[in-house]
This record gives structure tokens, sequence and C-alpha cells, in this order.
């Protein structure tokens, strides 16, 4: 090793053993989510006094803060985890090719890079990031740091058709027996499982692939049973309840059963937000492969085919209206055969999947799932709760109206600028401030949008409508139900008058953005009503 080389790596040592985390010796520390706003379950709002309601959610912890140094030599250390990653993707790789490049890679002149881990590679996601069609999104990894790029929409692939591959192999199967690799979706912020071969052409799949090497230990587990019903993990520094609530809630329920609970005599319990509940995942263990949940058998669990909620809200472009779960059973969605007109309820993203809920309704309005692949909606799980490990209370600012107003500044941490108007003379005005539920909302709460209507179609057709009165944007539930999908796909809505059931189109004035249009539309904005 050159001497640069040797003075480089030494500085890059005494980082890691200055950091919070190596200081105290954990060999899995975990890094925090990034998410500094509190919601309630549908807008930003002050963070909740204890005892409120929406209290211990995941902005009030500050836990070991993303923390990264370029090299310069294209490689990114994190100092919190003690993991260096190489900073570029590359190109689109199958499995089989990710895992043996990694002996051949050689980026910044060392030889031990490694395909990461589920658990490594989600080290790496911030909840800083929204959901929303490119360029309009923000993804969920820091672009400071690492490459990152959306799908290729000219090439024919969504934003979204840009996930990651790991290492790590379920032990079951999805999409009805297909052999399956976790991955991480940094454009929507999701862990799902993904077939190595593409059912729709036989053909091998193909993700990106970002190596790392460093910290061996990563990712493991040292589990004790305090026998006090608590579990302490002593590569993270987490305490767990051994038990779960043995019933479902909501996620408004959920906080507040951790933010009461009482055990072992503690009294600082809180729902643990996303990347610590996706510590404890076992993804050795699954319903298919052990009869058993994704989880160390030194837990108990209520049902095996559970889903646990964080206290992590999961932003759908501006809206908090989700919150991020983790299935520990088998990641169902509701699934039709090639050419057949039944579905079926099948595993389509693993056990140890990472998705999100709504945080509150009745899942009955989504008897068959939601998204390309029917996602099951459930908003009742289970809850786990935690303690200890690095996360310290934290009382973050009340949210600025700004964040979540088009007419705030295009350069904020939360809300994306608002899509470009339509040319000519059809350009939309929008009047008022702050976000409503179907469009701009008035001091009154009052939603009004003022203009000559919104196209619809194939993503160039004309504006529909040439009316001056008040007329409603499309609702949000209308963009959410088009989230994962294709233009033409069909797709459907609740609205409290009624059920909404069309396709996924492009609307002239909302950029790339599918909104769902009713089959049995009618002009404008009304169309929704």
């Amino acid at each position: 090793m050159n001497h640069k080389k040797f003075i480089t790596n030494l500085v890059i040592c005494l980082l890691f053993l200055s950091s919070p985390s190596f200081a105290q010796d954990y060999t899995y520390p975990i890094v925090d989510t990034g998410q500094t706003t509190c919601f309630d379950n549908t807008s930003p709002i002050p963070c909740p006094a204890p005892g409120a309601d929406f209290s211990g959610q995941d902005a009030q912890y500050k836990g070991n803060q993303p923390t990264y140094r370029d090299n310069g030599d294209g490689t990114v250390s994190d100092l919190v985890t003690g993991l260096m990653w190489v900073k570029n993707r590359g190109n689109k790789v199958t499995w089989d090719q990710a895992l043996s490049g990694a002996e051949s890679c050689k980026v910044g002149g060392y030889s031990d890079w490694r395909t990461p881990t589920i658990k490594e590679l989600y080290s790496l996601i911030d909840f800083n990031g929204w959901l929303f069609a490119a360029p309009s999104g923000k993804p969920f990894i820091n672009t400071q740091y690492f490459d990152f790029k959306y799908g290729n929409t000219q090439a024919g692939e969504r934003d979204i058709d840009c996930q990651d591959w790991s290492a790590t192999k379920y032990t079951g199967t999805t999409m009805n027996g297909n052999p399956t690799v976790f991955g991480v979706n940094f454009a929507d912020g999701r862990i799902k499982g993904y077939p190595i071969i593409k059912h729709q052409n036989n053909q091998k799949n193909k993700l990106y692939i970002r190596y790392v090497r460093g910290n061996p230990e990563y990712g493991k587990n040292i589990f004790v049973d305090n026998s006090d019903k608590t579990v302490t993990d002593t590569a993270t520094g987490l305490i767990w309840q051994k038990d779960d609530s043995t019933t479902k809630l909501d996620w408004k329920e959920a906080l507040n059963y951790c933010d009461k609970l009482s055990l072992a005599g503690r009294s600082d319990w809180r729902l643990p937000n996303a990347k610590e509940l996706q510590s404890i995942v076992d993804y050795k263990r699954s319903p298919a492969a052990t009869d058993s949940a994704a989880i160390d058998p030194i837990f108990s669990v209520t049902s095996k085919e559970s889903y646990y909620w964080t206290a992590t809200t999961h932003l759908n472009g501006p809206r908090p209206g989700n919150a991020v779960y983790i299935a520990f059973g088998r990641a169902m969605g509701y699934m039709k055969r090639p050419g057949s007109s039944q579905g079926r309820w099948m595993d389509v993203h693993g056990a140890g999947a990472q998705r999100s809920d709504p945080k509150t309704g009745d899942p009955q309005q989504f008897p068959n799932g939601h998204g390309p692949q029917g996602d099951d909606i459930r908003i009742n799980n289970y809850v786990r709760c935690v303690s200890g490990g690095q996360a310290i209370p934290d009382n973050p600012p009340p949210p600025s109206p700004e964040l979540y107003s088009t007419n705030g500044p295009s350069n904020n941490r939360m809300m994306p600028p608002p899509p470009p108007p339509p040319r000519g003379n059809n350009q939309m005005q929008n009047d008022m401030s702050g976000m409503g539920q179907y469009g701009q909302m008035d001091g009154n709460g009052q939603g009004q949008r003022r203009g000559q209507g919104m196209g619809y179609g194939n993503g160039n057709g004309m504006m529909q409508g040439q009316g001056q009165g008040m007329r409603q944007g499309p609702p949000p539930q209308a963009t959410t139900a088009c989230v994962d999908m294709s233009r033409g796909d069909p797709c459907s809505f609740q609205t409290p008058r009624r059920t909404i059931t069309g396709s996924c189109l492009q609307m002239n004035g909302m950029g790339d953005q599918l909104i769902c249009v009713p089959a049995e539309h009618g002009r404008g904005m009304g169309m929704w009503e």
C-alpha cells in the first residue's frame, strides 16, 4: 500500500473510531432514517407532547445521523456503520453477474468488495425522500454522495424501474413459485423481493448493484433474553419487547400503545423507526421455509403472517397518509395468472419486505389490494416496541407552511416543485396557499383551483373544458391509485361519495405523473365529483 493510501485509510479509521457508534463498540449501529417532521394521518404537525395523539413518532427521536465521506477515488465511507461503498452503480446486471462482479471490482484500489446483504443496503435508505414521478420526486438516498438515476422512460421503463440487488436470497418464492432476491428501490423507498427470472418473458431480471466492503459483522444480531419479557440486541444496543401487541392497531393506536407502555421497569418505550424494526428481520426464516415469521424464535409472534408498524411516515409526494411497515410474514398481493381473468392472493414480495399502509381507514375498500402487484392493504397491523440504542428524544421545530405549499420555495426538503403549466392559452393559475384535499386551500379550508380545466389522455391530449369557475384538481387518491402503475393500467379508489374506476393516464399540467381518470368521465375537474 502506498504512503498516500496509508494516510487516507488512517484518517478514515480515526473518523470511524471517533464517531459515537464506534466509541460505544456496537458492531451493527443503526443509521437514523433522516425524518425530521411530525405528521398526523393527513398533514404535517408540530411534534406532539408525550402522551398526546401521534406522540412517539420517528422525528421525535434522533439517532445516529447519516455521516458520509467521499474519498475522491470512486468510494464513499459511511462513518456510522464502518462500511465503504462504491459511489456509482454502473449498468443493470443479472443477479448472477452482481455476485460474480464483486470479485473483479477494483474501485479505489481495493480487491475485497462484496455484494451487500439486504441489511447493509438498507442502511443507506433516507426517508426524507418522497415517491413522485421524476423529475419531481426525491430519491430515498443521499444523492450528494451516491450515484442515482430513475428508470429510463424513453426506453419504456417506469420511473421506479431502478432497483438495487442485494446478496440476500429469499428462502421462499414469489409470484407463484419464482426464485427471488431481496433488493431496495431507492426511487420509492421500499424493500421488495425481485424474481431472478422475469415471468413475462422468461429472461433474467436485471437490476443495479452497488458493492460494499468493511465491517463484516454489520447486520448480524446478537440477542440476549433478559428474562423480563424483553430482549437486548447487543450488536445494536436496542432493547425489544419480547411479545408483540397481540392485537392489530392502526398507526395512531400503534404510536399510543408504545408511548404508554411500561415494561421491565422501563417507561421509555417507543414505536421503532423503519431501520430499527428491519434490523431484527431474520432473512433465513419465512413461513414457507421454516413455518415461522421471519424473526428469531427468541421473540414471540401472534401470527407468522404478520405485518408490523413502524414510526416512519412514507411520503407520497407531499402527502403523509401512509406509514412504513415490515412484513414478517409473506408480503401478499392479489394477482392474476397470465391469460386468466381470475385473481388470487399470493406472496409477491417476500417475508422481510418493507412496504407501507394507509395510517387509517377501512381495509375492505381494497378487496384486490393496491398497485401493480395488488399489495395487501391491512391498515391494522401488529406492534413490537423498542427502547434504548443511540436514539435520544428530540423536539424538531414545527414544519414551515412553505414546506407543503406549491407556492413555497422549490428547493425545500419536503415538497417537490410544482409541475410546469401547460403550453398555450390553457395555463392553469393556482390561487391560495397551502395544500387542500383536492387542490389549494384558503385560510378557511375551502379548496379551489382557478383556470380553464386540465387535460387527460395519453400525455399529448388537448385541454378539456373552457369554464372559468371554481374547479377542483384531482384528489390525492387519484394519484395514489396509480403509484407503481403504467400508463393505461386499470385503477380504482374511494371518494367520500363513490368508488371511482378508470385508467392511469397523464394529464396536461401534471408532468409525467399518472392520474386515475374515471372511465365515465365528464369534462374538467368535475370528473371526480
